[in-house]
């Protein structure tokens, strides 16, 4: 695999997926390169990337970001919605 040094995320969609996750710990994909979205897979091994930790003390319904610009990362803040053409391609 080549080394991806991109300083942006790949958009992996412009909305985010709501799952149900039960508790746990879980490491959400921050650099869209992740073939198991929106969970990190060591994708990013080689950027500057790393994956954002979150742990559930009980089941709970999130919508998880997709597009990698969400500042409350990893749940959808709607950051999609303001993503340029020129970001988004």
């Amino acid at each position: 695999m080549s080394e991806n040094n991109s300083i942006e995320p790949k958009i992996v969609d412009k909305k985010p997926v709501v799952m149900t996750l039960e508790a746990g710990k879980y490491f959400w994909c921050s650099c869209g390169l992740s073939a198991n979205q929106p969970f990190c897979n060591g994708a990013h091994k080689g950027t500057s990337f790393t994956p954002v930790s979150f742990e559930l003390s009980e089941s709970t319904k999130m919508p998880l970001c997709l597009c990698k610009y969400t500042a409350n990362a990893p749940k959808c803040d709607g950051a999609h919605l303001k993503l340029t053409d020129a970001v988004a391609n």
